[in-house]
């Protein structure tokens, strides 16, 4: 059976930077291991697949695979797939200008805003539940790392529904030079429960982007994630209640991808409750079908 399928570079307008996610349409009949083995062909830190939703609420269900496991939630993948839903005119965007996408973290929320030929999409994070990292943890990550971490604003686990290791370094060069023992950080993520790591530090630079992301994620089949919408969420919920962020509501931009060839830019908002949104451009670079 043929199934239409397109490869969306997301945070990004141009393609071939950003990130890629693979889109599934007409999922519906495939087993689970027959999407954990597409995702494992496509091999792209996420693929998705879109299915009718099973709630009034949602416009459309959404799967998201790693390589090697399924996830409750993603960031870029949410994005790559409204969009690509949305330019096959499998969803009509409510009179809102908003979408609804069911997946295993529950209702996600996206906003969609029109800017002539380019789409940029923001999602609302699911609420974010941080937990300290305990010292023997840290010491390790140390390790993996290569470097100190500032205890002043300690590690934490942030569950936006991915699991992240969120460390903040001193600042964006400390983030670009780093180069992680991935067999241990792998062994690290499995024992803790979590999806993977992410690092951030502050830019000088006068682009427009306040901090530098890097998202590692070995456990999960994918040694660096070139843009990630969760990881740059977790780092704003961390930011919020860490005390990082000026009070009220806060605007910025993340920049990622460049140790991996990619030029990502992610908008990050961040209200006076702590609830942050996570946005950017999506392109199409593939369109097609499968055969399954």
């Amino acid at each position: 059976m043929k199934r239409a399928y397109q490869v969306v570079d997301v945070f990004t307008f141009r393609p071939l930077l950003g990130n890629p996610v693979a889109v599934v349409m007409d999922a519906e009949g495939l087993t689970t291991d027959a999407m954990q083995a597409v995702a494992s062909w496509t091999n792209l830190s996420e693929t998705t697949f879109v299915l009718p939703p099973t709630v009034a609420e949602a416009d459309y269900r959404l799967r998201i695979f790693t390589p090697r496991s399924e996830l409750p939630f993603a960031g870029h993948p949410t994005l790559g797939s409204a969009h690509a839903v949305l330019e096959a005119g499998r969803v009509t965007p409510r009179a809102s200008g908003r979408l609804i996408q069911q997946c295993g973290i529950g209702l996600v929320e996206l906003t969609i805003e029109e800017r002539g030929a380019e789409r940029q999409l923001t999602f609302d994070l699911p609420p974010a539940k941080l937990q300290p990292l305990h010292a023997a943890d840290v010491a390790e990550l140390e390790l993996i790392l290569g470097c100190k971490v500032g205890l002043e604003t300690a590690p934490a686990v942030v569950n936006v529904g991915a699991i992240w290791m969120v460390v903040h370094l001193n600042d964006a060069a400390s983030v670009l030079n780093l180069r992680p023992d991935f067999m241990r950080l792998a062994q690290l993520e499995r024992r803790l429960g979590v999806t993977g790591l992410t690092v951030f530090g502050t830019r000088e630079h006068g682009d427009g982007a306040a901090i530098e992301v890097r998202s590692f994620a070995p456990s999960c089949g994918v040694e660096e994630d070139p843009v990630c919408g969760s990881g740059n969420g977790s780092v704003a919920a961390f930011q919020w209640q860490r005390g990082l962020l000026p009070p009220g509501c806060t605007d910025y931009v993340a920049a990622q991808g460049q140790c991996v060839g990619r030029d990502g830019r992610i908008k990050v908002s961040v209200d006076a409750n702590g609830n942050v949104r996570v946005g950017g451009y999506c392109v199409t670079t593939v369109e097609g079908s499968l055969t399954l």
